[in-house]
């Protein structure tokens, strides 16, 4: 009798085991989905030293801590963690978005400006400096999926610095600009949509 009972318990064991096996097979067939937007490789870009994921980007924080008052809204760029944090007029409305920063402390402009003009599609007209410092720069880049200030960009009073997407998404949340703020083409997308000409922007 007890033979009898360990065979049946093995045969039910040994068929339960050839049911589940495909199944592990198959999910292991299954890819896991990559975000595109952090490849586990990617290629080096310029000299830079290797990105350092900082959760503190995503801390909100208080308008007041850097504008007197919001106005027709406020934007601050953290180079140090490297994220931009917007403020509505309505002081309701707030975003909060992984950044680009300069490549060097040189290239890296301080202090406050505003919004001066918007511009879908921007063309991109490289300064003589960054064609001295890379000659193979064209004088001029057209709107198009290689212009690198993305689908959207944002200029402030200062010249040559503004806020613009990004086609190179390898960029964001890198030291990987020559002085602008970059964003994934999405997110400037609702920046640009949200700030009207006029807005406060403090970069620090």
């Amino acid at each position: 009798m007890s033979d009898t009972k360990f065979s049946r318990r093995n045969a039910l064991m040994l068929t339960g085991a050839a049911l589940f096996t495909p199944a592990i097979l198959r999910a292991e067939d299954i890819p896991m989905p990559v975000d595109e937007a952090f490849p586990a490789q990617e290629p080096v870009i310029r000299d830079q030293v290797p990105v350092r994921r900082n959760q503190s980007s995503f801390v909100q924080q208080d308008w007041r801590d850097h504008f007197d008052s919001l106005g027709k809204g406020a934007i601050l760029c953290d180079t140090t963690s490297r994220a931009v944090h917007y403020w509505g007029a309505d002081d309701t409305t707030y975003r909060l978005f992984p950044s680009s920063v300069p490549m060097s402390e040189e290239m890296t402009k301080r202090g406050y400006t505003e919004i001066v003009r918007k511009k879908v599609g921007p063309s991109w007209t490289p300064t003589a400096n960054m064609r001295e410092r890379d000659p193979s720069l064209p004088k001029f880049m057209p709107p198009g999926p290689g212009n690198p200030l993305g689908t959207h960009a944002m200029y402030f009073t200062w010249p040559a610095y503004l806020i613009h997407g990004t086609h190179d998404t390898r960029k964001i949340g890198r030291q990987s600009s020559s002085g602008c703020i970059g964003l994934y083409n999405p997110h400037i997308k609702q920046l640009f949509e949200l700030t009207a000409v006029g807005t406060q922007v403090r970069v620090i």
